[in-house]
């Protein structure tokens, strides 16, 4: 007989599932593995550990995963341009603190973007930077242009003399000037790294700062199921250039493992691999129209009175826009409202705030790219900024806007920039039977 916790459990997956199915899903941070990918996830690797390097374990019974995960590295290499690659964080957060674990030691200055100016909270002392007891100093911000300040900063980078440079960020719709921070890291002989946990399949599709490493990037740091629309899960990409190079890449290895994870929870693994092969294939296509929803999304919004930022450049080159709703009650009650409409999307510090402003900041951060995998193009973005006007500015009641928003997207329940779901039954059936 079915217990009636267990049958609570399936209950509330079964109302995420329906829920979300029925939502524009518009958090920057998100994004869903294909049918393929989700294929491969509840697999025996579920159940199994693969400590170390591929060819190089600590247990038994890894030959499968290893010629896998050596697979995934040599498609993450690829696909980044990089010399050398490692898929095993658990998380962008993960693979940021093995930087620190490798890069750095207690007391050590290190430089990145606050929070309030798009930086990520690893970056700070209560966050993975903090962990490793690192003195944090924060970039200079011309508020005029919005950005960072990159003259102001990299003089306080040559009178600071850290340990780590770092760029990237969590709200991010612009590159980070990294060719002037590779100089100024560079000249201190000390490592530049680029977060790129947000816009790693931008970059990866050519479509926002394309080819760091040419512009002195030493590795990056990711998050590889956000625009890149893997698994959850980190990665660390680098170019190594000489022995320096490779003392470093090294010690990440060691950070990573035995530093920071012990599993890195192998089942990951094979949905990587076909995300990889997709992307391959349809990675660049699918940044180019990320791109394009993500500019529409924010000319419609600002053609309704919608105060989105850097009005002036375009609003973004990334995924993301950033809309200041502090005129309409901040982002904790717009996301709020939104959500009940079926809308959803995050609140967010915006580069004038206060970091004591979090539960309330001014902003909402949008994303295009779950919405974009679904087939939504640039008209859509006209109706979802209509939907969420009728929210916001209208004032209308969300639960009668959410009807609305369930009809809309019954149209688009369908992934796109992937291997077909018709291809699944060929791929399971076909798939070689093991003589045991």
């Amino acid at each position: 007989m079915v217990s009636g916790g267990a049958r609570k459990v399936f209950d509330l997956v079964k109302k995420q599932e329906a829920w979300r199915k029925n939502c524009v899903n518009l958090i920057a941070s998100e994004n869903v593995m294909s049918p393929c990918a989700q294929a491969v996830t509840m697999t025996d690797f579920m159940h199994r550990y693969a400590e170390g390097l591929p060819g190089k374990r600590y247990y038994q019974g890894t030959k499968f995963i290893d010629e896998l995960e050596s697979w995934a590295m040599q498609l993450y290499a690829e696909i980044f341009e990089a010399t050398h690659a490692d898929t095993r964080p658990v998380s962008g957060t993960g693979a940021n603190l093995a930087v620190f674990m490798a890069l750095t030691q207690p007391g050590d200055t290190f430089f990145a973007t606050g929070v309030p100016a798009g930086g990520h909270i690893s970056y700070e002392k209560f966050g993975s930077a903090g962990v490793r007891g690192l003195q944090i100093e924060h970039y200079a911000y011309d508020f005029d242009n919005m950005q960072i300040d990159a003259g102001k900063s990299i003089e306080a980078i040559k009178e600071k003399k850290p340990k780590l440079v770092g760029i990237g960020g969590s709200l991010f719709q612009f590159p980070h000037p990294a060719r002037e921070f590779a100089k100024a890291a560079h000249d201190l002989n000390v490592p530049l790294w680029y977060d790129i946990a947000h816009v790693a399949g931008l970059i990866a599709g050519g479509k926002f700062h394309k080819q760091p490493f040419k512009d002195g990037v030493d590795f990056m740091t990711m998050s590889i199921h956000k625009t890149f629309p893997g698994p959850q899960g980190g990665a660390i990409v680098a170019n190594v250039k000489d022995a320096q190079g490779e003392e470093r890449w090294k010690a990440l290895q060691k950070a990573v493992f035995p530093g920071t994870v012990s599993s890195h929870h192998i089942y990951r693994i094979p949905p990587l691999v076909i995300t990889c092969l997709e992307f391959k294939e349809f990675g660049k296509a699918y940044a180019e129209q990320i791109v394009k929803n993500s500019q529409a999304l924010g000319r419609h919004l600002s053609d309704l009175g919608f105060n989105v930022l850097f009005k002036s450049k375009g609003f973004t080159e990334s995924h993301q826009i950033a809309v200041d709703v502090s005129k309409e009650g901040g982002g904790r009650l717009v996301g709020q409202k939104l959500e009940e409409a079926n809308i959803i999307l995050n609140k967010n510090l915006l580069p004038y705030d206060e970091p004591n402003k979090a539960v309330n900041p001014s902003g909402i951060r949008i994303g295009s790219q779950e919405m974009t995998k679904f087939g939504m193009k640039e008209a859509e973005m006209k109706r979802v900024a209509e939907l969420i006007n009728a929210v916001v500015h209208e004032n209308r009641p969300p639960e009668s806007v959410r009807s609305e928003v369930v009809e809309f997207r019954r149209e688009f329940q369908e992934q796109g920039y992937c291997f077909p779901e018709s291809d699944l039954k060929e791929l399971l059936e076909g798939a070689e039977p093991l003589a045991v």
